[in-house]
């Protein structure tokens, strides 16, 4: 038998909380929700690329890389630059003043990158578009003040340009360090065609 004290004070509790009792959650927590979109940036949580770019990520010299404007047209540039391919993403060293930097303090953080070895895109007479028949994907920029992942492509650079760094290391660090070179990290963000 309830007894009329227990009646009331379940009813008082129902008109203080209703929501306390009956109502459940419309959604699970964040933290136990799937994730349905990886960040993209994320070195452990990245887009897979084609195979084929793969490849030629791991024994290129060079990548060819254009900023995009908002509306996903290429800038005039596409100049080869040295990189390393580092936690599924290409990462570069590149002059405060160059046009790579500056789009993104315009807010111009989307690039497209091709890979291969292509020769000089500056040509005396015109430029040489050879590199468009490489793979290519659209990448995620963002500028890095980390100095472990510059001593990463510096070690890169020191194998895969043996040649050439023993001119350039020291103006890299120097400029790193004093803000006039800027590193600059590409996550994939399409794969887009393998061959454009």
């Amino acid at each position: 038998m309830i007894h009329r004290r227990d009646l009331l004070g379940a009813g008082l509790g129902l008109l203080l909380s209703p929501t306390a009792i009956f109502a459940r959650p419309r959604h699970p927590p964040l933290a136990l929700r799937p994730r349905t979109h990886p960040r993209r940036n994320h070195p452990f949580c990245r887009l897979a690329l084609a195979p084929e770019t793969e490849r030629e990520l791991a024994k290129s010299r060079y990548v060819y890389i254009s900023p995009l404007g908002l509306d996903g047209a290429e800038s005039r540039c596409h100049g080869e630059v040295w990189y390393g391919w580092i936690d599924g993403a290409v990462v570069i060293i590149t002059k405060a003043t160059t046009w790579k930097t500056r789009s993104l303090g315009r807010g111009l953080d989307r690039a497209r990158i091709w890979v291969g070895d292509h020769g000089r895109w500056k040509r005396t007479l015109g430029r040489n578009h050879a590199f468009r028949s490489g793979p290519s994907f659209t990448a995620k920029a963002s500028i890095m003040r980390d100095a472990k992942l510059f001593d990463r492509l510096l070690e890169r650079f020191e194998t895969k340009y043996p040649d050439e760094i023993g001119n350039w290391r020291d103006r890299m660090r120097a400029g790193f360090a004093d803000g006039s070179r800027v590193l600059i990290r590409y996550g994939p963000e399409s794969a887009g065609p393998s061959r454009t």
